[in-house]
């Protein structure tokens, strides 16, 4: 099991090495729920997460974090002492704290230039990061430290910059003038974008139906000789039937 844990965590770090230019030594942000999950189940995470990550590691967390943990009392004083001996990295909100999800949040944005890892039990902070490319999420799960597999945020934008990586900048300038010489630039796409009007009714559709004519019942050929014989016996003498 250890060793398919270890096997994903490997393949999870190419992608965001390959793809997101991450290098060592990584850079984790702990937030206080990792801390204290960390301890609650006697994990080591300074000499732990190096060997799983295969590469040396920078365990950092911020002001606000540490903020919070004071806040919360006794029952969080070692995960406090665990976050006192990370590096504190420089918040914007150092006269106003604000909660540690809030923080670590405004930590990676802006795509992440910084390659910070998430480190966090939090899962409504783990949905937010998911739906950000390019962070990696760390959390503890079974007494061990499990690094997520790839968001699909994160998919789709590897995938989006292979695609630009295949067709090099000055081939791009050059289809963009042609383009623009034939006329085939955004004048051409807003004209496609155009709506077609609602034309008029068709004409076939408004001529007035004609009215079918009834058509006259012809008498049976039975019915007219029975007519023609009795014009017969009219015109027939009065003395010839006597005789």
């Amino acid at each position: 099991m250890k060793i398919t844990r270890q096997k994903h965590a490997k393949k999870h770090m190419g992608f965001y090495k390959y793809n997101f230019g991450f290098r060592e030594p990584f850079q984790v942000l702990l937030d206080g729920t990792f801390c204290q999950a960390a301890l609650r189940n006697k994990i080591q995470i300074r000499e732990q997460l190096p060997g799983y990550l295969a590469g040396p590691t920078q365990l950092c967390t911020t002001r606000c974090v540490l903020k919070e943990l004071e806040s919360l009392g006794k029952e969080l004083y070692g995960a406090k002492l665990i976050a006192q001996r990370c590096q504190v990295r420089h918040c914007s909100h150092f006269k106003e704290p604000v909660s540690g999800s809030a923080c670590l949040l405004s930590m990676v944005e802006g795509g992440n230039p910084h390659h910070y890892f998430i480190a966090t039990q939090d899962q409504v902070l783990g949905t937010k990061v998911k739906k950000r490319a390019g962070i990696p999420l760390l959390f503890i799960i079974q007494n061990t430290m499990v690094l997520d597999k790839p968001s699909a945020k994160s998919l789709g934008a590897a995938q989006a910059m292979q695609t630009s990586r295949l067709i090099p900048e000055h081939q791009k300038q050059s289809i963009v003038q042609l383009k623009e010489q034939q006329g085939l630039g955004k004048a051409s796409e807003s004209r496609k974008r155009k709506r077609k009007r609602a034309s008029g009714p068709n004409p076939l559709s408004c001529l007035k139906k004609k009215k079918k004519t009834q058509e006259t019942p012809q008498p049976s050929a039975a019915k007219k000789r029975h007519r023609k014989r009795s014009k017969r016996k009219l015109g027939v003498p009065a003395d010839a039937v006597q005789s």
